[in-house]
């Protein structure tokens, strides 16, 4: 049984000028310890998926169609408050900027605990506890110091790495990272790419990464997803979407890559914007 199936999803947003249709008839499906790369310009539709999944899409927004199968129950039926169960508990998600994730006014230590209280009947020492080893695990020195400190006390890297270790600790089955080293130097975005593929691996779960870059998904990813303006426009194993692209607006993707412009050329670019959702 897949991990995630999505099926013919729509997302709309009601507006006084009529219904725009963020997503139509999205479908893609996920195995458990698969990852999976959703890769798109900005109004592609990428991060409504995610929070469609989730359940997070707020008013005016609402799913107007489709189905969202996780381990064979489908979300879309869910009351708010068995979402709430699986949201934070069995499937976890890593936004963007990290200083937006923490709260600023409390400890890396309460953030994570409360994560855990949440979910789990636990005591605060063992909740300590458990933050500390998944600190540990990913690669956080002093985890101790770190446990008490504020999210302005870390470095860019250091506060993605608490999140990164925020999402593994109720032992989530699928990991949703929406642009995660979009606000990291090159060197630190390399470092956590290379974190989350490895927890995925050691721990066989599922991830789907959200990003515009091609490059990255072609390390990360074992299949990906194409979008423009809310619709998937090619789907297929990684390397063959890189390597032999159908569509032309993939073929745009790739053909803007730094890698495929010759050393003091002009950058290549997708001419034209993103359609209006009214259209």
């Amino acid at each position: 049984m897949a991990l995630l199936e999505v099926r013919n999803l729509d997302v709309t947003f009601a507006s006084w000028g009529g219904n725009l249709v963020a997503l139509r008839d999205v479908s893609f499906s996920l195995e458990p310890g698969e990852r999976l790369g959703i890769v798109g310009e900005s109004g592609a539709g990428k991060s409504v998926a995610a929070f469609a999944i989730l359940n997070l899409i707020s008013r005016p927004g609402y799913i107007s169609g489709g189905e969202i199968l996780f381990e064979g129950q489908d979300l879309t039926q869910l009351s708010p408050q068995e979402m709430r169960s699986i949201r934070g508990n069995r499937i976890s998600m890593i936004f963007q900027d990290p200083m937006m994730t923490l709260n600023p006014v409390l400890t890396v230590g309460v953030q994570m605990t409360e994560v855990l209280h949440a979910h789990r009947e636990i005591s605060a020492e063992e909740a300590r506890s458990r933050a500390l080893q998944t600190l540990t695990r990913v690669h956080i020195s002093s985890p101790e110091k770190r446990f008490d400190q504020y999210p302005h006390e870390l470095s860019g890297g250091m506060r993605q790495r608490v999140v990164i270790a925020t999402a593994l600790l109720t032992e989530s089955s699928l990991i949703i990272a929406d642009e995660p080293t979009t606000a990291l130097d090159v060197t630190i975005q390399a470092e956590i790419m290379d974190l989350l593929l490895e927890l995925c691996e050691l721990n066989n779960v599922g991830l789907i990464l959200i990003t515009h870059d091609l490059s990255v998904i072609s390390q990360v990813s074992q299949h990906a997803i194409v979008m423009y303006a809310g619709r998937v426009v090619e789907a297929g194993p990684i390397w063959e979407i890189v390597n032999n692209a159908q569509h032309p607006y993939t073929q745009g993707l790739i053909g803007a890559l730094p890698q495929q412009t010759t050393p003091g050329k002009r950058l290549n670019q997708i001419r034209g914007v993103m359609p209006s959702l009214s259209n």
